[in-house]
C-alpha cells in the first residue's frame, strides 16, 4: 500500500520524524534495520552486577564478534544486545573510523549519553567567520522555537545560566552539584572571569511527565529505562506517534536505494532488503525521510543512482560524501582535594557538571580556529585496602579522598577529503557497494587537544587541586559518537546539498534531518540540535505536501 510518507531509521530524529508526521494526519511507515524491542521491557535493566556471567566485562567473544563496537566504552556485558554485529556488517576504513551503531528499534537513542545544550550563531555564523566551510541558511532565531517544543516534550533539566552562547530553554529543575563541585564552581568563577561552571544539562526527568517518571538516579541509562525516565524514541516518540493510529513499523528492513521517477522528478519510494528472507521489497510515498545516522543515510542516497544522478540521489553539488566530522576527545584529568571528608552524595547522578566554551567565544586563542568546552565529575574514591576477614571489609565500607575528574570534546572543522564514497566492484553480505569512510583529524584539531589538555590542568591547579595527572591521547573519527556532515545544508546548490529546511535541493521530497545535514560541528552535543531540526522540516514539508508543492 502507499503511504504519506517513509522515514528510514528510528533513532533520535527518526523517532522524531514519525511523531511530527503522524500527529499531522500522514500515514507514515517506519523502516529499522535492527530487531524491535518495546519499552519497558529492556532485558537486562533491572539485573544486579552479580547477574551476568563476566560482572558487565566484554568476553573474547563478545569482542571478536564486535571488534569496532569494542573500541567504545558503552559497549559492555550488559547492553551488547543493542548493538550491531561488525562481522556480518562490514565497512573499510581507509584511515581508522570507529562507527558505533545500535542494532534495535529506537537506535542510538537507547544508548545516547542525554547531554541537551542549544547551538547559537557563535555555532551557525562560525563558518561565514572564518572561511570554513559554507554558511549555514539559518540562524539561532529560525531554530529557537523549535527547541523551545523540543525541550518541552521531551523534558530537559538544567538551570537558566545566562550565557550567550549557550541558550537557555524551557528546563525542568536541575540536579544538584556536590560539595566538591560547588567548591571548583566557586574557585572557577573567582579565577576567570569569562568562565562558568554549571550543572549539566540533560534530557532525564527531575519531575514526571505523561507516561514517564523521574530520574530513579541509577545511572544504568546504558541499558535502557524502564522508568521512561531519559528521552529515548522507545519512552517517548514512538508512543506519541502510535496514538495516533497513523504509524506501521517495520523491523529488520535494510533500505538499499531511494527510488526516483524521472519525468516526475520526484522521488517514489524506497527499496529494502528483508534481513530474515533476503528479499528485496519496494515501498512507495509522497514523501521520504532519511534519519539512518550520517554515514548510512549518505550511503544510501550516493547508492541511489539514476541517469539523472549518475553519482547518487542529489548530488549535483559533489558534496555527497563529503565534509565528514566528529568531536575529538580524549584526556582524563584528575585531581585530588584535601578536606570535606564529611560531606557525601545520594544516589549516581546522570550527568556531569559543565564548562561551556571559553576559547575563541569569552577568552581569544590564536593557536586554532574554534573551541571546545569540558565536562567534570567529583567523586570519593576507594580508599586503599586493609586488613583481612572483617577489618578489610570494614576498611572498604570507608570512602576515601575526594578527586575531580575533567574530560573535553573538540569541534572539527569541515574538510572536503574528509569523506565516504562506495566500493561498487566489493560488495557488502547484503550484496550492496561497500561503504568506505577516509576521515581524520588535521592540524587545527591537533593542537587544540593539546590545549584541552593544559587549561584542564591549569583550572585544577588555580583551584588548589594536587596530585593532579593528565593522560590520554586524540581520539579517532567516530568514537565521539557524533559523527555529522556528509550531506550538508546550505543555501547554493552548487556547494550544498540539502536546503535551509532539509530538502534534498534536487529532490524536494527526500529530507534528511540525521547528523548528514550538518553545515559545521561546533563543539556542542548535537542531538538536540538534531531533534529541533526534525520537527521544524516536518512542519515545512506538510505545509508544502498540502499546498502540492512537493
Amino acid at each position: 500500500m502507499p503511504y504519506d510518507a517513509i522515514i528510514v531509521g528510528s533513532g533520535i530524529s527518526g523517532g522524531w520524524a514519525a511523531k511530527e508526521l503522524c500527529e499531522k494526519g500522514l500515514k507514515v511507515l517506519l523502516l529499522e534495520r535492527g530487531a524491535p524491542i518495546e519499552h519497558p521491557s529492556y532485558p537486562t535493566a533491572t539485573m544486579d552486577p552479580w547477574d551476568f556471567p563476566h560482572r558487565q566485562q566484554l568476553s573474547k567473544e563478545d569482542r571478536a564478534l564486535r571488534p569496532i563496537q569494542s573500541r567504545h566504552y558503552s559497549y559492555r556485558e550488559d547492553n551488547k544486545h543493542f548493538y550491531i554485529r561488525d562481522l556480518e556488517n562490514p565497512y573499510r576504513e581507509e584511515k581508522r573510523f570507529d562507527w558505533i551503531r545500535g542494532d534495535v528499534l529506537g537506535g542510538r537513542s537507547l544508548l545516547w549519553a542525554r547531554a541537551c545544550y542549544r547551538w547559537s550563531d557563535l555555532d551557525f555564523e562560525a563558518n561565514l567567520r572564518d572561511g570554513h566551510g559554507i554558511d549555514w541558511p539559518i540562524r539561532y532565531s529560525d531554530i529557537a522555537p523549535w527547541y523551545d517544543y523540543v525541550e518541552s516534550f521531551i523534558g530537559v533539566s538544567g538551570n537558566r545560566d545566562g550565557i550567550p552562547h549557550l541558550p537557555d530553554g524551557p528546563f525542568q529543575p536541575a540536579f544538584e552539584m556536590n560539595a566538591v563541585e560547588k567548591y571548583f564552581q566557586q574557585k572557577v568563577s573567582d579565577s576567570y572571569s569569562g568562565r562558568q561552571v554549571i550543572m549539566g544539562r540533560t534530557a532525564n526527568l527531575t519531575q514526571p511527565v505523561k507516561g514517564r517518571s523521574n530520574c530513579q538516579a541509577r545511572n544504568l541509562c546504558h541499558r535502557g529505562c524502564p522508568f521512561g525516565a531519559y528521552f529515548s524514541t522507545n519512552a517517548s516518540t514512538l508512543p506519541a506517534a502510535q496514538a495516533t493510529g497513523n504509524l506501521v513499523i517495520r523491523p529488520y528492513s535494510l533500505v538499499n536505494q531511494v527510488l526516483y521517477d524521472e519525468q516526475k522528478q520526484r522521488a517514489t519510494g524506497v527499496e529494502v532488503i528483508d534481513t530474515q528472507t533476503k528479499q528485496t521489497i519496494t515501498f512507495n510515498a509522497r514523501l521520504i525521510f532519511l534519519n539512518a545516522a550520517t554515514v548510512a543515510t549518505t550511503a544510501i542516497l550516493l547508492n541511489s543512482v539514476s541517469r539523472r544522478f549518475p553519482t547518487g540521489m542529489g548530488n549535483g553539488s559533489d558534496q555527497l560524501g563529503r565534509n565528514l566530522m566528529d568531536h575529538h576527545k580524549g584526556w582524563s584529568i584528575t585531581g585530588d582535594i584535601d578536606g570535606f571528608e564529611d560531606s557525601y552524595y545520594s544516589g549516581r547522578r546522570p550527568t556531569p557538571i559543565y564548562i561551556p566554551r571559553f576559547r575563541n567565544a569569552t577568552e581569544s586563542t590564536s593557536k586554532f580556529l574554534r573551541g571546545y568546552h569540558f565536562g567534570a565529575s567529583a567523586y570519593r574514591k576507594r580508599p586503599p585496602a586493609d586488613g583481612i576477614g572483617a577489618s578489610l571489609k570494614e576498611s572498604l565500607s570507608e570512602p576515601g579522598g575526594w578527586q575531580l575528574g575533567l574530560y573535553a570534546f573538540g569541534e572539527c572543522l569541515p574538510y572536503p577529503d574528509n569523506r565516504i564514497t562506495l566500493d561498487h566492484h566489493q560488495k557488502d553480505p547484503w550484496g550492496r557497494p561497500t561503504i568506505v569512510v577516509d576521515c581524520h583529524f588535521r592540524e587545527n584539531e591537533k593542537i587544540m587537544h593539546e590545549d584541552m589538555g593544559e587549561a584542564g590542568k591549569e583550572m585544577l591547579e588555580k583551584a588548589g587541586f594536587k596530585n593532579i595527572q593528565a593522560s590520554g591521547s586524540i581520539s579517532f573519527p567516530g568514537n565521539a559518537n557524533h559523527e555529522m556532515g556528509t550531506a550538508r545544508m546550505g543555501n547554493d546548490p552548487k556547494t550544498s546539498v540539502l536546503n535551509a529546511f532539509n530538502q534534498l535541493h534536487e529532490v524536494p521530497n527526500v529530507l534528511v534531518t540525521d547528523g548528514s545535514c550538518m553545515t559545521s560541528s561546533s563543539c556542542v552535543n548535537p542531538s538536540l540540535t538534531y531533534m529541533a531540526l526534525t520537527a521544524r522540516a516536518c512542519d515545512h514539508a506538510v505545509r508544502e505536501l498540502k499546498k502540492g508543492n512537493i
